[in-house]
């Protein structure tokens, strides 16, 4: 196998276990806590309500343009940010994510996969649009 095919497969892969994980996280918010749970959740954490509806739409939206390979880089970094704050939210549980209430070393691994995927692209296994790419450019 050629080197760009081992990163091409890699990159596959990285989305589609991301992307699946973000739907399933997304989509936990929605069936599992619900979305009123999730916003009362959030406030109760001091965050405007409106940033759960944002989290939610982040993961399900950008786990489903993951794995499409949609707009990689944009959505990726995109979903930085959303990481980082689920490891604040987690970082008073300690360390490791068994922990009670959850700890912060996943949601800081997954940012860094999301880095990863940010610097791989979406590879040659990917939903390809024109109009898309032309305007993100290298971030399609």
């Amino acid at each position: 196998m050629t080197p760009q095919a081992q990163n091409d497969i890699s990159a596959l892969i990285l989305r589609l276990a991301s992307g699946a994980l973000f739907l399933a996280h997304g989509w936990m918010k929605v069936s599992v806590f619900t979305i009123p749970g999730t916003v009362g959740y959030f406030e109760s954490l001091g965050l405007p309500g409106f940033v759960a509806y944002l989290t939610i739409l982040a993961e399900l939206g950008g786990g489903l343009a993951l794995i499409l390979g949609v707009a990689t880089r944009l959505v990726s970094l995109a979903l930085i940010p959303v990481l980082l704050g689920a490891a604040w939210v987690h970082s008073g549980n300690g360390w490791t994510f068994s922990n009670e209430g959850g700890g912060w070393e996943f949601p800081v691994f997954w940012a860094v996969a999301q880095v990863v995927i940010l610097i791989k692209g979406a590879g040659a296994y990917a939903l390809r649009i024109p109009a898309l790419n032309r305007t993100l450019g290298q971030f399609a």
